[in-house]
């Protein structure tokens, strides 16, 4: 019996672990990225609730616990550097900040490649342009190299796919959440430790900065504007942008923007969620935020990445009809992905006060969340609380 062909859009997370999924499963995956080689950049992220149960079920748990950044919590400050709230690292899939697995998202994509690179083939500097869908198979036209006629496409190439509109045209949105926010790194400074730290500035401005296990540290400036257009932006005016935002918001503003300015690895954008009433069309679906993102700061981002793409690899493997596998998919996963993107009421204004008074409430109420007795009832950073599907096992059949 002829395998079966995926070709894949985007070489992050979920990508690469949709190909490990299908490859257990017999399904040959081809995998085609835009950049011209695997993109390692990228902020902390975490593994919790669900998706520790996906990677330990595709066996890259260990690899992951190795590669962790070492965070032992987060601690919101003032202008003084002064302490106003602490949240402990957790050693449990709970509501803190830090989690027991948090890695950053290169090192992830590193570990997933690694694991794939020798029974996926990856298409790097090219990206689809084009897709007929025949009925019993789909052509794939690229920017660069030839056309390829394969069983299945699915898009997971982020929060802006270029491949969504061609699988399911305008029908899928983008919700914007008034929030704008710059990632990138800094050489680190003695006022680093291995504790996150998170400052906040009147106007709706907060700076983070997070330890890496590669001796730098990773910043994250975040903004509340509303849609005005500045993803669109050349780099160098986003860097502009952002300097002139923060330029007096006090603290370590100075030594931030100073490494904004060097930073090669910056990435600006706004702050969303990808809206979509359905996740497939004819032989080809969504996977991962190029499908469901539900913003960074639900906290769900690569949970539903690595739940999503080990439910969809899962279904195409139990089911000899895409149509049936897709609908299984989707069933599964829309009850687990309206949750994740459900934010607290006040997300995203609640988190960035607009004046010294607001922030000074926002400190009292995280302080008061940060005592022990409240602090595994009240869910103050993400939407794990909701984190709970109900997985199939397939890696047993």
């Amino acid at each position: 019996m002829r395998q079966r062909t995926v070709l894949i859009a985007g070489a992050s997370i979920a990508g690469p672990a949709l190909a490990l999924g299908l490859v257990r499963s017999g399904i040959q995956p081809i995998i085609v990225e835009r950049a011209d080689a695997l993109r390692l950049g990228g902020q902390n992220i975490d593994v919790h609730g669900a998706a520790r149960t996906v990677v330990r079920r595709l066996g890259i748990e260990d690899e992951i616990r190795a590669a962790t950044t070492g965070e032992q919590g987060l601690r919101f400050v003032d202008e003084r550097n002064v302490t106003k709230a602490a949240f402990p690292a957790e050693h449990a899939d709970t509501n803190g900040f830090t989690k027991e697995l948090e890695i950053l998202r290169g090192d992830l994509a590193n570990i997933l490649y690694n694991r794939t690179r020798d029974t996926t083939e990856y298409l790097f500097g090219t990206q689809i342009t084009d897709l007929r869908d025949h009925g019993d198979r789909v052509t794939v036209s690229l920017a660069h190299g030839a056309d390829r006629d394969v069983d299945l496409v699915v898009a997971a190439d982020g929060l802006g796919s270029r491949t969504r509109a061609l699988i399911v045209g305008d029908e899928a949105r983008i919700r914007p959440l008034n929030l704008y926010a710059c990632w990138f790194t800094i050489p680190r400074a003695a006022s680093d430790t291995a504790w996150a730290r998170w400052y906040h500035a009147p106007r709706g401005r907060s700076m983070l900065l997070r330890p890496d296990n590669v001796g730098t540290t990773r910043v994250s400036l975040w903004f509340l504007s509303p849609p005005r257009g500045y993803e669109g932006l050349r780099s160098a005016e986003q860097k502009a942008l952002v300097a002139r935002h923060f330029a007096d918001a006090g603290w370590e503003a100075p030594r931030v923007l100073d490494g904004l300015a060097d930073a090669a690895d910056v990435h600006f954008d706004t702050v969303s969620q990808v809206i979509a009433p359905h996740w497939s069309h004819g032989r080809a679906a969504l996977v991962g935020d190029a499908a469901y993102c539900p913003s960074p700061v639900s906290g769900m981002g690569t949970n539903l990445a690595l739940v999503g793409a080990y439910v969809l690899a899962g279904e195409l493997a139990r089911h000899a009809s895409h149509e049936a596998a897709f609908a299984a998919y989707e069933t599964l996963m829309r009850p687990y992905v309206k949750r994740a993107q459900k934010l607290p009421p006040g997300v995203p204004w609640i988190a960035h006060p607009q004046t010294r008074f607001g922030i000074s409430l926002l400190h009292l109420g995280l302080r008061l969340a940060s005592s022990p007795r409240l602090q595994n009832r009240v869910n103050v950073f993400s939407s794990s609380s909701t984190d709970t599907i109900t997985l199939p096992d397939y890696t047993h059949g």
